[in-house]
């Protein structure tokens, strides 16, 4: 395994925030052996926690899973309560870092996904709408941010009546022009990324509603999109694991979740996400 944590600021020279993390840490298969001779689609993990903190449930073990799926796996922990575009830039920083060292960590520029889970899910959701920013732009030139796909967890995505007030108010500084401005559902272009979403009904933190508004925007904008809404099921299952939940009991009341990763890599297989040898 090739693993190693990389300083994104650092990397691109850029000056850090105060309480700045920007930290990107790499989960990759070695190229040696039959192995040298793969290339692997690439996929950057962002947890959830509202922008408040960063969720260890739903990096590492995603990013495991992803790797024993053939991807080289990335996950992003961002600084938090701090608002926008630091996070935003902070993504891009990532997707960039991945395409840039794509030889050395043996992944496909042209494959790069994100997925994110709740407030992670928002940025994961910026990141494939706003890849265009000034922001980005300001510091990175005309680097390729846009993902080439999204998977978008019981994602935070809109300001509205279905919203979660703590995660836009620490993402817009509780900016009432800026909370619009992030409101997902309103920033989707024909141009986004394919994009696979799953919710569970039952969620009482992040309402399902904010899933099934992105999705109907990606149905007007012609965009690729798959959709899964589970019927039971909390906020925060992760990949609704003995890892993540730590809680047999509590586990067997979400056995049917962990079929959302296989269908989203089925997914991503055949929109041709898949390892190649060169």
């Amino acid at each position: 395994m090739f693993y190693e944590k990389i300083d994104l600021y650092r990397y691109y020279s850029l000056k850090k925030p105060s309480n700045g993390a920007g930290l990107l840490t790499v989960y990759c298969r070695e190229r040696q052996g039959d192995l040298e001779k793969k290339k692997r689609p690439a996929m950057l993990v962002i947890p959830g926690g509202g922008y408040e903190m960063v969720s260890a449930r739903e990096g590492e073990p995603v990013a495991l899973r992803f790797v024993w799926e053939g991807f080289g796996a990335f996950v992003l922990e961002y600084t938090v309560k701090t608002p926008y575009p630091v996070p935003l830039l902070e993504g891009a920083m990532a997707i960039c870092y991945i395409r840039e060292n794509a030889e050395k960590y043996g992944v496909d520029p042209a494959q790069v996904g994100v997925l994110g889970f709740s407030a992670g899910g928002h940025l994961a959701g910026m990141l494939s709408t706003l890849y265009g920013d000034a922001n980005i732009k300001a510091a990175l030139g005309e680097r390729l941010v846009r993902p080439d796909a999204a998977i978008l967890c019981y994602s935070v995505i809109s300001e509205g009546k279905f919203g979660h007030s703590g995660t836009m108010d620490r993402i817009s500084g509780a900016d009432p022009a800026l909370r619009k401005a992030l409101s997902l559902e309103t920033r989707v272009t024909g141009d986004c990324p394919p994009v696979f979403l799953w919710h569970t009904a039952e969620d009482d933190c992040v309402p399902v509603e904010n899933t099934l508004l992105f999705a109907a925007a990606c149905r007007r904008a012609g965009v690729p999109f798959e959709l899964h809404v589970f019927e039971k099921g909390w906020h925060g299952t992760s990949v609704a694991s003995i890892e993540t939940e730590g809680d047999l009991e509590r586990l067997e009341k979400i056995d049917h979740l962990p079929v959302w990763l296989s269908l989203a890599v089925t997914w991503l297989k055949k929109r041709g996400f898949c390892v190649r040898a060169v």
